[in-house]
Parts: C-alpha cells; sequence; structure tokens
C-alpha cells in the first residue's frame, strides 16, 4: 500500500482538527469534570495545545488506571481529557490511512463493521462449512512489541511527525513492562490492535487460503470442512505470531462442529440462532442498578444514562433476549434524590 504522505501532519494539527477532536473526545462525556473544565476556555486550550504539537514540547499526561471486573480483570488506561483530544486529531488522519490495508472481515474498531457484523458473518459461514476453529492471543494488549508497532507504522506513513507523535503515544504507555504493552481504553491503542495483526490478517487470507476467517480485536475464527487443514493454520498462525511476540492461548484453541452452540463475542451462536452469555443478564442488572444510583445522587444526567442503557438493549437485541431487557428494565427505576 502507498504511505501516508508527508504533509498529514498540518491536517493533525490545523485548529479546525483539533476543534473537531475535542467534539469526538467529549461525546457522551461532557458532564465530566475535567471535559466541562476544558470546555470553559476550549479556544486558549486548543491553542496551547495545538503551539505544543507544532514546537514540539507537547508530552502526554499521567494516565489515570483503574479494574474493570467483567469475566476477568482488567486494567484500563484513562488518559487526561486534553490527551484524548490529540489521540483524535492524529487518528482522525491516520486511521482512514490505516484502514485502507485491512482484510474485509477484520471487524473490530471500524466503521460499518463492529461486534453484530461479525456474528451475521459467522452465521453466514457456519451455514457453508462444516467445521471451526476459534484462536485467542494471550494478554494480547499487554505483549504488543513497541519496535515492531513502531516499524508496522513506518512501513504506512512517510510524514516524519505524524510518525514522532505516534511513537511519543506509543512510548508513553502507563504500568508495562518497558518496550511492551499498549493501553487498553484507547482510541489509539484500538487501532494499533488492528495494525499489529494485520500481516496475520494477510497471512491467513492470501498466504493459507481462508476465505472464511474473521477477526475481532485477538478472537480469530476460521472456518473449512476439515479438521486437518485448521490444525495446520493454527500452528502456522502460531509461529508467525511468535516472531512479533505474541503467543496463542494454549486451552482456548478449539475447533467445533459448526452445526454445535459456540460462544463468540458475547453470544452464544448456532447456525441460525444467538443468545446472550448468562453473565451476560447479571452484569447488565448491576450496570442498571449502578446507573440508577448515580443518576439518583446526581452523578450522572439523563442522557448518560439514556446513552448506556440503549448501548445495552442495542446488543440485547440482536439476540433471543426480549423477556431478560422486559424483566431488567420493569425492576429498575432511575429518580433523582429528594434533598434533606
Amino acid at each position: 500500500m502507498r504511505r501516508l504522505a508527508p504533509g498529514a501532519w498540518f491536517r493533525v494539527t490545523a485548529i479546525e482538527a483539533l476543534h473537531r477532536a475535542y467534539r469526538l473526545a467529549r461525546a457522551g462525556k461532557k458532564h465530566r469534570p475535567e471535559v466541562a473544565r476544558f470546555g470553559l476556555d476550549v479556544e486558549r486550550h486548543l491553542l496551547d495545545l495545538q503551539a505544543e504539537l507544532e514546537d514540539g514540547s507537547y508530552r502526554p499526561g499521567a494516565y489515570r488506571l483503574f479494574t474493570l471486573y467483567e469475566r476477568k480483570p482488567r486494567v484500563i488506561a484513562a488518559a487526561p481529557f486534553r490527551d484524548r483530544v490529540v489521540h483524535h486529531a492524529v487518528m482522525q488522519v491516520v486511521e482512514p490511512h490505516l484502514d485502507r490495508s485491512f482484510v474485509a472481515d477484520s471487524y473490530a474498531c471500524r466503521r460499518g463493521k463492529g461486534v453484530h457484523r461479525a456474528v451475521d458473518r459467522y452465521q453466514q459461514w457456519a451455514a457453508r462449512y462444516a467445521y471451526v476453529l476459534k484462536l485467542d492471543v494471550r494478554k494480547y494488549f499487554d505483549s504488543v512489541d513497541h519496535t515492531v508497532l513502531k516499524d508496522q507504522l513506518a512501513r504506512r506513513i512517510a510524514d516524519r511527525r505524524v510518525m514522532d507523535l505516534l511513537c511519543l503515544i506509543i512510548d508513553h504507555s502507563p504500568g508495562l513492562e518497558p518496550g511492551r504493552g499498549i493501553p487498553i481504553g484507547n482510541l489509539t491503542s484500538q487501532i494499533f490492535a488492528n495494525v499489529y495483526l494485520d500481516d496475520i490478517d494477510h497471512l491467513i487470507k492470501e498466504r493459507l487460503g481462508f476465505r472464511a476467517y474473521l477477526r475481532y480485536v485477538d478472537d480469530l475464527v476460521l472456518l473449512a470442512d476439515d479438521t486437518r487443514g485448521l490444525w495446520a493454520a493454527r500452528d502456522a498462525i502460531a509461529l508467525q505470531m511468535a516472531g512479533i511476540g505474541l503467543e496463542l492461548h494454549p486451552s482456548k484453541a478449539q475447533v467445533y462442529r459448526s452445526s454445535e452452540r459456540v460462544e463468540l463475542l458475547g453470544y452464544h451462536l448456532s447456525r441460525r440462532r444467538r443468545w446472550l452469555r448468562n453473565e451476560n443478564g447479571y452484569r447488565a442488572r448491576r450496570r442498571l442498578q449502578a446507573l440508577a444510583e448515580g443518576y439518583a445522587r446526581g452523578a450522572l444526567e439523563l442522557e448518560d444514562v439514556r446513552a448506556r442503557v440503549m448501548s445495552w438493549l442495542g446488543h440485547a437485541q440482536h439476540a433471543e433476549a426480549g423477556a431478560l431487557c422486559e424483566s431488567l428494565l420493569a425492576d429498575i427505576v432511575f429518580r433523582r434524590a429528594r434533598s434533606a
């Protein structure tokens, strides 16, 4: 593919681009104190950011780390708001260019893709092929090698100043082994995760010849009519991944009949039906209760609550979960607490 040409830097740092980045970064978060403070004097903040980017003095701030417990604990790194503006500014320019090299069946964090498109695609193929191989990369985000990632980006980006900014963001990864790992939670990390496995995607599609292959972040799914070819593909993929510092999770490399119910991307899937995982309903109830409590004490606005509820309902409505949705929404009441 052609490299992103020199001159892209000016599209990153133009004040109009920074304004767009600010609007994207604050979407759904404008009532948060840090975002509100930035918005009180947005012109000055954006001009300061522009000056720092232009003279090379910009440095990322400290991440806020917290742990989410969903099936397994995950450390999430939240960048300061002004850094998230920078992430959006650079990715507005870089992401569309990088996206052109990705295979069509890479579904994470891409416009027009997503979980539900991936699930639709899987079910189309499950109706055609007899067997499914599921693969999972062990500790994917923690294992990304910074040198390899920078080399992959440099093959795609010729603008030196854009590359310098991306390298600065990569090197600022918090709480991880030096030279390795990208933080879960960054917009940039989502795009880097697609770049890092792009060569693996092309290996599977082009050199190994698997038409029925899809990936969502670090979940890889191949379908075929014989198990021998699938296990041989697993070995070839593992070898290629070892070259970039990755390892397939040994206990999660499994072959299933496509006629079986397969767990994938938050659903249990057959060829024509889909159900939510059992724990999904329990987690949804806890989240709704937390939203109701936050709304009651004034920590959340109604639009924040509505956006999060609709997001979960959007996921649930793609499965046979009508009764679950009715039950959850009937049990939770959103009401402001009365002042003493």
